[in-house]
């Protein structure tokens, strides 16, 4: 049964570019109203701290009563949060803590909605018997088209209506979102554990924390992807959030330029992730990994850090584009495959918490850098961190594991 798997496809598809719309309109918002970088990066950190702290909370929750029901859940009541930013803007009555209150509800929402609907994958994949790989890559193509459509609207959208106005679109999306999950995911709402299973039997909830804990840290590739994970997320968001608003700002480029960087890189990782679920059973996903990371990586960053001549600006954003969509699909493969299912929901909860737990640091990390150094400076150093982090399991040899398939594994034993 394949309605599940494509219909969750579409609703992700529909949330994501309501949330590439959110990512440029909200620092958009508060750099043009206040002009302040320390104050652009105390917004991302509002909104990605609850998020963090609600993803790792939430992993029992989902094994206990079902993905499906977490993820509706909170798409349904995002649309509030998200929607009270324009109605209070457009009525006079949004202070700066009130905007850090209502973005830091939304990410508290956004939290565990994400890692419910993260936790439904294997369950689709499996009922659409479609290779894992390949569902991943799939997930990564809605992801980067959604990026491309959301980046590219988002720089029309603030133009025409302005930046607050622009959130309304994300609201919405939360919306339709929740009623296309619940329509294309009937049957699947279910506990995603068997009821044998000790965290559906009663199991106290910390101790099903740590459960999943204990399991995420007895696995040194999962956990070594976490941690590797959650440094590019930092240097991603120092780089999304502060530093190329500035560069578009001080540049004179200005809210449609930055859009069309963002969508013509989320265009380029679109077209990776299709190649990546056409070859799914096929690519070696440890030289993938690294190739991929070497040219999507460090050279965005230099290319920004100068005057750039535009054919440059293209030539890196579309080559570094494409080669991320390779990324994803290999390395969410990857964690899939080593979960067991009673555990889907706890271990995926804090794997992409710890993903994420450096998140809310980016844009306080951009912005002091900008602050201390210049942009130029700030993108140079960004740029290296991420080379070498990224480039760590070139030279650590237990990497080389996530080379073997389930298949292979099995065979083995």
């Amino acid at each position: 049964m394949r309605r599940p798997l494509y219909g969750w496809l579409a609703g992700e598809t529909i949330s994501l570019v309501g949330t590439r719309v959110s990512m440029i309109a909200l620092p958009w918002f508060v750099l043009t109203t206040t002009g302040s970088p320390g104050r652009t990066a105390l917004v991302a950190l509002a909104e990605t701290l609850p998020m963090v702290l609600l993803k790792v909370l939430g992993g029992p929750v989902i094994d206990r009563i079902g993905p499906r029901r977490v993820a509706i859940t909170c798409d349904v009541a995002s649309v509030l949060a998200v929607g009270a930013v324009p109605a209070l803007h457009e009525a006079g009555a949004l202070p700066f803590g009130v905007l850090l209150a209502l973005v830091a509800v939304a990410g508290a929402l956004r939290g565990p909605g994400d890692a419910a609907k993260h936790a439904l994958v294997p369950i689709m994949a499996r009922d659409a018997d479609v290779p894992m790989e390949r569902a991943t890559g799939l997930i990564s193509t809605v992801e980067r088209t959604s990026s491309m459509l959301g980046a590219a609207g988002a720089g029309l959208l603030v133009s025409l209506v302005g930046p607050a106005n622009a959130l309304v679109v994300d609201a919405l999306s939360f919306g339709v979102c929740a009623a296309v999950v619940w329509w294309a995911t009937v049957g699947l709402g279910g506990p995603a554990v068997d009821p044998e299973d000790a965290a559906a039997a009663g199991t106290p909830y910390r101790r099903q924390l740590r459960q999943g804990w204990d399991f995420l840290r007895g696995d040194r590739i999962l956990l070594g992807i976490a941690v590797m994970v959650a440094l590019t997320n930092l240097l991603d968001a120092a780089y999304a959030s502060v530093l190329m608003p500035v560069w578009a700002k001080q540049g004179h480029a200005g809210a449609t330029a930055l859009g069309l960087v963002f969508a013509f890189w989320s265009g380029a990782s679109a077209l990776g992730s299709i190649s990546a679920a056409a070859w799914a059973t096929r690519i070696p996903r440890y030289s993938v990994y690294l190739v991929a990371f070497l040219v999507a990586g460090a050279p965005r960053f230099a290319v920004f850090a100068f005057d750039s001549p535009l054919w440059l600006i293209g030539t890196v954003v579309v080559a570094g584009g494409f080669a991320s969509g390779f990324i994803n699909p290999v390395i969410g493969a990857v964690v899939f495959e080593r979960i067991p299912a009673g555990l889907v929901g706890r271990v995926s909860s804090l794997t992409t918490a710890m993903c994420f737990a450096l998140l809310p640091f980016g844009g306080l990390l951009g912005g002091g850098l900008i602050s201390g150094f210049g942009l130029a400076v700030a993108m140079l150093v960004t740029g290296a961190a991420y080379f070498v982090v990224t480039m760590f399991p070139a030279v650590d040899p237990r990497w080389r594991e996530i080379d073997r398939r389930p298949a292979e594994v099995a065979a083995a034993a």
